[in-house]
């Protein structure tokens, strides 16, 4: 299923996801598309703003619901460069997001299939398609470069 739209716009999430470390942020990346248009962009946040929920998927969906006027992302897809962690899971899922598009798995915390799936759970009154892997040696390799430097400057 994952054509070359999807590859651009992995790409476009990478890019945001190599700001992050410039205020010593995990580098992830996200983006929000809908009908073949970026309506939102974001990287993590955490460390810039002191904010313990700054990761870039819930500042991409809260950017594109103001895009859009609307905390219903219907049409929209998700694209990030890490699995999402249960919180950001969640938010994927309350704002009605149709299709999470991830790359690198993430076994420690990742919610949409390592640790858990709360983006297919039957039980809530909405699911999400999920496709993983795209990009996921160039998505990881990030993460594996910002880890080994944090290391090394200890």
């Amino acid at each position: 299923m994952t054509g070359e739209a999807d590859l651009g716009f992995m790409r476009e999430a990478l890019r945001a996801a190599r700001r992050a470390p410039a205020h010593r942020d995990v580098p992830v990346g996200a983006v929000v598309v809908r009908h073949g248009e970026v309506i939102a962009r974001a990287h993590n946040r955490r460390e810039a703003d002191a904010d313990p929920v700054g990761h870039a998927e819930l500042i991409a969906i809260r950017r594109a619901a103001r895009k859009l006027s609307s905390w219903r992302l219907d049409g929209c897809t998700l694209y990030v460069t890490l699995e999402p962690c249960a919180m950001c899971a969640g938010g994927i899922v309350l704002a009605r997001i149709p299709r999470l598009v991830f790359g690198a798995h993430d076994p420690k915390a990742g919610f949409a299939g390592s640790l858990g799936d709360l983006c297919r759970d039957s039980r809530l009154n909405h699911r999400v398609a999920v496709e993983s892997g795209l990009l996921a040696g160039e998505c990881g390799q990030i993460l594996k470069e910002f880890f080994r430097e944090k290391r090394r400057k200890r």
